[in-house]
């Protein structure tokens, strides 16, 4: 639709597998509550698969008051065609003025496609969102509550605010981690709406499901409560073994900046920042990380920041809680001793 529909609500798309939902479409609920609260509307989120169970109870409980519900066994797997279909055809029934995916592999395949057949703009990879009056810079008109759709730009040298002032549903992917996950409540009421689309199932045997494989995640790093992370300072695949010491004696996990990953000395699942993964843990030591502005994205919003750098003009110190400035191939191992010692004395 190219008319804005003031009224209109603000969508989540609920990206779920094998009957869980996706973390992002949770993440993604609280958001789309507040900035459908600022709108003075309702939230919908569009729940397309199979065997869906009891997961429009638990979109409810995160704020969604709407949930359009299309169970097909069409929907089973997700593959593009169907599954495009189903949010094009709810978009032209019910005309939302937002709609927010999560910018997951799944995310960033079914977007592009919803964007392109409804002829709406798309952007990429949001950290954040907002709502505001905007001033068109070519016809110099004020256009009221347009969502102000927020993303680093440059290989993250900027922030970008993008608007869309001609084309609706205004509709973002946004990265998975950035919007804080709020509590659900059980007690919330809402709305399930059974949904169906013609021709689903001749849109599903365009492309066949033969075999799925599954992996596990090596590192949850969204959920770990302690993080070592090493940066490009840490020199060496071999070095990163101290970082793994730290790590294991504090019980936490180790993550890694885009140098360290770039440079080889750790796998690419464990980044952290704006290329990599947002984190929120309630302690966070940076060993070696000099704490550019792409790297801090991911991980500012840490309880308590430790940094340990021998360059005690790090922009790490800016946003440290505790800083050690030295070699970190001394402090690292003194520290790790330390910790162990008292851990030992703990127990005797």
């Amino acid at each position: 639709m190219t008319q804005p529909n003031r009224k209109g609500e603000v969508w989540v798309f609920a990206e779920q597998q094998d009957g869980v939902l996706h973390d992002v479409s949770l993440e993604l609920c609280g958001k789309a509550r507040e900035l459908a609260d600022r709108l003075g509307v309702a939230v919908g989120a569009v729940l397309p698969g199979y065997d869906l169970g009891n997961l429009p109870q638990q979109l409810i409980a995160q704020g969604v008051d709407h949930v359009y519900v299309v169970d097909d066994p069409s929907l089973r797997y997700y593959t593009t065609n169907p599954y495009a279909a189903v949010v094009e055809t709810l978009i032209a029934k019910y005309e939302p003025q937002i709609v927010l995916y999560g910018a997951s592999p799944l995310g960033r395949d079914l977007a592009p496609r919803v964007a392109s057949k409804t002829r709406s703009g798309l952007t990429a990879d949001c950290t954040d969102l907002d709502i505001s009056n905007v001033t068109d810079p070519r016809t110099k008109a004020e256009h009221a509550n347009l969502l102000l759709q927020i993303r680093p730009a440059f290989g993250g040298n900027i922030i970008a605010t993008i608007v869309n002032y001609d084309w609706w549903p205004q509709m973002a992917t946004v990265r998975e981690g950035v919007m804080s996950l709020q509590e659900p409540d059980a007690n919330r009421s809402g709305k399930v709406i059974a949904e169906t689309v013609e021709g689903l199932s001749e849109l599903a045997s365009v492309v066949q499901v033969l075999e799925r494989h599954v992996e596990e995640r090596k590192v949850n790093l969204k959920a770990a409560r302690i993080i070592v992370a090493g940066g490009g300072g840490v020199g060496s695949r071999e070095n990163f073994e101290q970082i793994r010491e730290l790590a294991g004696v504090i019980g936490g996990v180790v993550g890694a900046s885009r140098a360290a990953v770039d440079s080889g000395f750790i796998g690419k699942e464990y980044q952290i920042g704006q290329t990599g993964t947002t984190v929120r843990p309630a302690l966070y030591i940076a060993v070696g990380i000099s704490g550019a502005v792409q790297h801090r994205a991911g991980m500012e919003e840490s309880a308590k920041i430790i940094a340990i750098n021998n360059d005690p003009a790090a922009p790490i110190f800016s946003i440290a809680h505790y800083g050690i400035v030295g070699d970190l191939n001394k402090v690292v191992p003194m520290l790790t001793k330390a910790l162990r010692n008292r851990r030992l004395a703990s127990v005797q």
